[in-house]
């Protein structure tokens, strides 16, 4: 099993930042296979979306058009954290921002690939 803690929500207001992170236990991974975290979002009245990913091996990142240029994911391999750096923020990123793990992610951007899901963050924005 493996329990994901997310941190980092709030409010801020448009064009501010914030960093989210997410903090992995219980099942280690050591870079085999197709293992990735990532961060998936929901507003209100609106589906879960997909917002960015990171392969857990290689590195290699995925940004759904809406973010890129402003969101940037990384991870710390030795403390098993991913973070994603949120800046430019707009008020259409309000959202319940949710960390996700999976053992076997061929494709990084489709939510049933990830196994284990956090309990989410709030972040609120403000025009």
């Amino acid at each position: 099993q493996v329990q994901l803690v997310e941190s980092g929500g709030g409010s801020v207001q448009a064009g501010g930042s914030l960093r989210l992170s997410c903090a992995a236990s219980g099942r280690t991974f050591s870079g085999s296979g197709n293992y990735a975290m990532g961060w998936f979002r929901q507003a209100p009245g609106k589906e879960r979306e997909f917002v960015s990913a990171i392969e857990w091996g290689d590195g290699s990142t995925s940004y759904a058009d809406f973010v890129k240029g402003r969101f940037t994911i990384s991870r710390d391999h030795t403390k098993n954290i991913v973070s994603l750096q949120m800046n430019s923020l707009k008020p259409e990123d309000t959202a319940v921002y949710y960390c996700a793990a999976g053992l076997w992610v061929p494709i990084l951007t489709e939510s049933p690939w990830y196994n284990y899901w956090g309990q989410g963050t709030q972040v609120t924005v403000s025009s």
